[in-house]
């Protein structure tokens, strides 16, 4: 059975709790700004996690674990070998379910789904309104942690899927290419400077990824809402979009938001602002492009 769509709702998924294809992942993570305004610290969400679940959940560590840890910059993706033999290990396998949720921001979930998807897995989905939504429509939750039963999961890899820092430098001069910062307005002119470096990549448009959720409910505007956001960037004139953050979490958002509204070739930069920044020969430009 596949999944209805990248995003589920709490009502669906409710009535699916407990089929035996189903697997149910929490990917919260907590980012606290740092005192002296530059960076975050991460905190992992499996504390949260222990307070209370949704039956049948497993705890999915992107800190660490489902990271690569051979690189200085945070949450790169591992190689699809490693990710699907972790997710294997949480009863991931080629014939399985998965809907993924977060507690606080949906970015934690939206990068799960995007990982899913860069290994070739696509019965995938995030719920919308997250952890947050389940509970205020006082759905059960529980503190067990069920055993998992070990599965293989195929890797599959669609590295288009990732864009490097060379091909995020090469789209600079490519009209073909819409690059889309999904970090707030004040960051991305630079009149915030989060990452060491203020500004964005010249060339990249800005589409902030709190403006893609209904401010009451914490899930995604519907398609004929997002859309135009993405429209008046030009992101549906071009072949292709690539979106980058501050380290490839938020950005996801935008890469579901564009999902979900049809656009077919959208890669996600996965060392964003940390890798960019980091290097003083790539260019940042301040103030918000012509």
């Amino acid at each position: 059975m596949n999944m209805p769509g990248p995003l589920v709702g709490t009502e669906w998924l409710a009535g699916q709790i407990g089929a035996p294809d189903l697997r149910i992942l929490d990917a919260t993570v907590f980012l606290h700004p740092n005192p002296d305004g530059f960076g975050y610290t991460t905190e992992s969400g499996r504390a949260k996690f222990a307070e209370g679940h949704l039956t049948g959940t497993q705890f999915v560590d992107l800190i660490e674990e489902f990271s690569d840890q051979t690189t200085d910059v945070k949450f790169m993706m591992p190689s699809p070998e490693r990710f699907c033999a972790l997710a294997g290990a949480l009863g991931v396998g080629d014939d399985s379910r998965v809907v993924i949720y977060s507690s606080g921001s949906p970015m934690w979930a939206t990068r799960l789904w995007w990982m899913f998807r860069s290994v070739g897995f696509d019965n995938c989905a995030v719920l919308d309104g997250g952890l947050a939504k389940w509970k205020r429509e006082g759905r059960a939750l529980t503190t067990e942690v069920d055993v998992p039963l070990p599965a293989y999961l195929t890797p599959r890899p669609r590295p288009d899927l990732w864009a490097s820092v060379d091909t995020v430098r090469a789209a600079m001069n490519d009209a073909g290419v819409c690059t889309i910062n999904a970090l707030s307005p004040a960051v991305y002119t630079g009149e915030k400077n989060t990452y060491g470096r203020a500004g964005h990549i010249p060339g990249s448009v800005n589409v902030f990824y709190d403006t893609l959720l209904d401010a009451k409910e914490g899930t995604f505007l519907p398609p004929a809402q997002l859309k135009p956001l993405f429209e008046q960037v030009g992101a549906y004139s071009r072949p292709r979009v690539i979106c980058y953050c501050g380290g490839g979490i938020s950005a996801t958002m935008d890469a579901m938001a564009l999902t979900v509204t049809g656009h077919a070739d959208i890669a996600v930069y996965d060392g964003s602002m940390w890798e960019w920044v980091a290097d003083p020969a790539l260019p940042l430009k301040l103030g918000a492009e012509a």
